[in-house]
């Protein structure tokens, strides 16, 4: 296993290379997922960023081991909501000394080659790309005893049912999902602070992030001010192209979203809800939609909402917004905004601060919670020195530990859980 001086040495090499095709990255984020120019930009010198944070990270990586012992493989299947942040994903499971083997979607396909031909030169064999099938990619994994665990970001609906076989192999999986994040405002809250907040984590990537805010509680005293701000700010949100750097909202990559969406929006209107901006579809152009009224009952806030489209509701107690907040499947990342009711419902909803086993998936806690700070400042060095992830069906851990199969939740560093201490 190489030193790691020298795969730190490595990862600046990485860092300069993207540094160097960063117009690349961005032509080939529009072109493959229409991410707008601003948003990739944005991604990639936030990546530069946490490439750097490894020296940061050397006190707690270094010494490490690789969790199949040296030589062996991890498995990274990867999500198509990404272009250059999908780098931490793999540096963080090589600066532990692991080989790794990357499946990137296929609705990546540019951005793949692109990485491949950045990665091939500075790491060998040591980080490879599968062009199969995900399905092929997972089952070879499975079989390689070679892979030691297996790394996934995706749906939660799509691999739950893939317990048996890991029970079977007796590989760790670890699992990063989806969220429906809840984004609460008291009346005592900065309003213009959490607003501004809200606009950006909810629109950046036209609401394609697993850590947009999807289910908007706002105090039932302020609910009337706060949604005329809102859609005053949504208002000025630029719709167009992708390649053009002043456009904020773009087509939204995925079809089934789309129609997800279009569904949400049809009964919600059908259930009383009220569409007070926006709803207009053409074709995957999601226009910036805003939704009052919205009930726990309604399928916008149940299932995940890929796309920009806020659904709004109003709450008159914390124990209310607590209560309704944890009622979810899953528990990814929760924003609160106000004074001492937001801080006690903060510590309500917060789950422990690291992964853990538990005996069955946990609901109603979250991995990340954030009090008065911006998605951005919470996010810091998320894969790197930051443990990310969630409870419920946002995120866990299969593994068998001395014979036994166990589940985890709660945050996670992908380096960490897959290596174990040097001795």
């Amino acid at each position: 296993m190489t030193p790691y001086d020298e795969r730190y040495r490595k990862i600046f090499d990485l860092a300069e290379s993207i540094r160097a095709h960063r117009g690349e990255f961005i032509r080939r984020a529009v072109k493959d997922i229409q991410f707008t120019y601003r948003d990739t930009a944005l991604e990639v010198d936030t990546s530069l960023n946490r490439l750097t944070m490894y020296a940061e990270a050397r006190p707690l990586l270094e010494g490490r081991r690789p969790l199949g012992g040296n030589g062996s493989t991890v498995a990274l299947l990867l999500s198509y909501n990404g272009s250059a942040w999908l780098n931490t994903a793999i540096t963080s499971i090589y600066m532990v000394g692991n080989r790794v083997n990357v499946k990137f979607s296929s609705k990546g396909s540019g951005l793949s080659a692109l990485t491949e031909s950045i990665y091939k030169p500075i790491f060998g064999n040591d980080v490879r790309f599968s062009r199969e099938s995900g399905k092929k990619f997972l089952d070879e994994a499975l079989k390689d005893p070679a892979v030691s665990a297996v790394v996934v970001f995706g749906s939660d609906v799509n691999f739950l049912a893939s317990e048996p076989v890991f029970r079977e192999a007796g590989k760790k999986m670890v699992f990063e999902g989806a969220g429906q994040d809840p984004f609460i405002v008291f009346p005592d809250a900065d309003l213009g602070f959490a607003l501004s907040d809200l606009v950006t984590a909810k629109f950046m990537y036209s609401g394609q992030t697993c850590t947009a805010p999807k289910r908007i509680f706002i105090h039932r005293s302020i609910y009337g001010e706060f949604l005329e701000r809102f859609v005053e700010r949504a208002a000025k949100l630029v719709v167009g192209p992708p390649e053009d750097p002043r456009t904020e909202i773009s087509p939204v990559a995925s079809g089934l979203a789309v129609a997800r969406i279009r569904g949400q929006l049809k009964e919600a209107v059908a259930m009383g809800a009220k569409v007070v901006y926006g709803g207009k579809i053409e074709g995957n152009l999601i226009h910036p939609t805003v939704v009052r009224d919205a009930t726990d009952a309604m399928s916008g806030m149940r299932e995940e909402v890929f796309g920009p489209v806020a659904f709004t509701t109003p709450f008159d107690t914390k124990e209310e917004v607590v209560r309704r907040a944890k009622d979810h499947k899953y528990g990814l990342r929760a924003a609160l905004f106000g004074g001492k009711e937001a801080e006690e419902a903060a510590g309500e909803l917060t789950g422990e601060p690291y992964c853990h086993p538990v005996p069955a998936y946990t609901f109603g806690k979250f991995g990340t919670v954030a009090l008065n700070r911006t998605r951005t400042d919470s996010w810091k060095g998320a894969f790197v020195v930051k443990a990310v992830g969630g409870y419920g069906y946002s995120g866990w851990i299969w593994e068998t530990v001395d014979g036994k199969f166990r589940i985890k939740q709660g945050p996670k560093l992908l380096s960490i859980e897959t290596s174990v201490p040097g001795t």
